[in-house]
């Protein structure tokens, strides 16, 4: 029994070792691999390259040829305010500084009893159109009886856009008070009423001008203008001026200009029992013919005019050559021009004049030469001397019997060796300082012995510097001498004068600004026109408003 007992276990054990064996040869059998076959109809192909078809014949070569004469602004701008000449009464306010806002109201005070009241508005986006409004009022009491001044200035300007056009226009009332206190105060005793200078200018313009290029090449600017100007009640003055600038260019070199200009004005004088009337009129036509180059420009062309009638041909031929590109330029030309002067012209030159009882015409006819020239980054100056002949030209006299206002003499015939020099120094936005000196020599005088309240030394010089984000400085300076003025027994004097002013404004805050002008400041009581001596050191400071 136990021998078939253990012969069992030994079977058992044999087939147990036996399959043992077999599953470890079959986990060690790797000739035998599994795979997966995919088969698909897409195969890749490289598609041939597009060729450039060459045109059988080249490109016609453009035979234009480009035009260099570019004018390139400097790129230190920083526009210059250029230095006005001080009135013998008023203050030259300066409105031009002012900090951001497109409106705006600027009032002040200063010595001299002095008030100053300004204020601009602005309508429309810019680009269908715009109205702009401005006004200012001032005036002061001098120490002298009588040395009183007063002005007011409104004016509205309008522009409307339409398809590459503008239709402008604007209209302004301006009236100016003066007073006659240059006689001998001891001698003479005159009421206030009797010594008023009082003048009014109602003034119209209206325009029509090309914004973009037509398909014509022509440029036009027809417009008229007309000025209704009054001294109180006694004189009426009516001045109509058209115009009518009309351009062609032929190319990129050559253009052609004409325009048609006339002045037409007549005057009343009512101080009398009967009225006295005169005309004065001016028309003239100017033909030119301009050639534009690399290197240099040249207009030719005459102005024929008809002086109240009677026919003169002037010349108008001028140009420009650069030796050095944007360095340096020579300029020369013979140019002839006519002076339309009106009681509103003269008057403003010197509003101490008596009434007119005539109106003439000044004829000019220049020579000129010079140069202009940029000196590195920052410098540059304009020097040029010319020749000029005068016909009809208007000096100012003392009147003999009471020195107290001027009567016109006319001059037929007068000469002047004129020479102009200025020199500029720009850096960017930050700072700008200009200098210019003018020498007049006039001779050849026929019905007068000077040349009676004409400059021949003038001296200007004006500096703006924006020394932070929120200051601006200011400065300027007028000197001139040697202004022949007659006297009343007959001798004759020197008048000269030197004037420095200065100013600031300061941006407190996004919406004011303060402001300050000092003018004459070195006290000096100068006269400009004789026995009319100017304020002495004044100064007027304020606040300006932006919204």
């Amino acid at each position: 029994m136990k021998k078939h007992v253990g012969l069992v276990y030994t079977m058992i054990s044999l087939l147990m070792l036996c399959a043992i064996s077999k599953t470890a040869n079959a986990q060690r059998d790797t000739t035998k691999r599994q795979s997966i076959d995919i088969t698909s109809t897409y195969k890749p192909v490289l598609r041939n390259a597009v060729k450039i078809n060459l045109s059988a014949s080249p490109l016609a070569a453009d035979t234009n040829r480009p035009r260099l004469a570019y004018n390139i602004p400097s790129q230190q701008l920083f526009f210059s305010y250029q230095p006005i000449s001080l009135k013998p009464l008023s203050l030259a306010q300066d409105t031009a500084l002012q900090l951001g806002g497109r409106n705006f109201v600027k009032a002040g005070f200063g010595n001299f009893s002095t008030p100053y009241v300004g204020a601009g508005l602005s309508f429309g986006d810019g680009k269908q159109g715009f109205i702009n409004l401005y006004g200012n009022y001032t005036s002061s009491k001098g120490k002298i009886e009588y040395q009183d001044f007063s002005q007011v200035k409104l004016k509205a300007t309008g522009s409307y856009f339409n398809k590459g056009n503008e239709a402008y226009g604007n209209v302004g009332i301006y009236q100016d008070q003066y007073y006659l206190y240059g006689f001998d105060h001891a001698l003479h005793n005159y009421t206030k009423d009797s010594l008023s200078r009082k003048y009014q200018d109602i003034a119209l313009q209206a325009g029509f001008r090309n914004t973009d290029v037509n398909k014509l090449g022509i440029n036009y600017n027809p417009n008229a203008r007309v000025h209704v100007f009054t001294r109180a009640n006694f004189v009426t003055e009516n001045n109509l001026i058209i115009e009518a600038p009309v351009e062609k260019k032929f190319g990129e070199d050559v253009a052609f200009k004409i325009t048609a200009r006339a002045e037409l004005t007549n005057l009343t004088d009512k101080k009398g029992s009967i009225d006295t009337k005169f005309n004065n009129n001016l028309v003239q036509l100017a033909p030119e013919l301009v050639y534009y180059s690399d290197r240099f420009t040249i207009h030719g062309g005459v102005t024929p005019s008809w002086d109240n009638g009677q026919l003169s041909v002037l010349p108008n031929i001028y140009g420009e050559a650069q030796l050095q590109d944007n360095v340096f330029l020579i300029q020369a030309g013979w140019i002839g021009r006519y002076t339309n002067n009106t009681f509103r012209k003269l008057s403003g030159e010197n509003p101490y004049m008596q009434d007119p009882t005539f109106l003439l015409n000044t004829k000019e006819t220049e020579f000129y030469g010079g140069v202009k020239a940029t000196l590195g980054a920052h410098f540059s100056f304009n020097a040029k001397s010319s020749f000029i002949k005068y016909n009809n030209i208007p000096l100012f006299i003392n009147d003999p019997l009471y020195a107290k206002s001027f009567y016109i003499s006319n001059e037929s015939k007068m000469s002047n060796l004129h020479v102009h020099g200025d020199l500029s120094y720009i850096s960017q936005d930050k700072f700008t300082l200009s200098a210019a000196l003018d020498l007049n020599t006039y001779t050849g005088l026929k019905d007068n012995a000077k040349a009676w309240h004409k400059v021949p030394i003038q001296l200007t010089g004006s500096a703006r510097w924006n020394a932070f984000k929120q200051v601006i400085l200011k400065a300027d300076l007028l000197g001139f001498g040697r202004v022949p003025a007659l006297l009343a027994d007959g001798s004759n004097i020197r008048l000269k004068g030197f004037d420095v002013s200065a100013g600031a404004e300061f941006k407190v805050t996004k919406r004011f600004s303060a402001w300050l002008d000092i003018n004459n400041i070195l006290n000096r009581k100068y006269s400009r026109w004789n026995n009319y001596p100017v304020y002495g050191l004044n100064a007027i400071g304020g606040v300006v408003v932006h919204f």
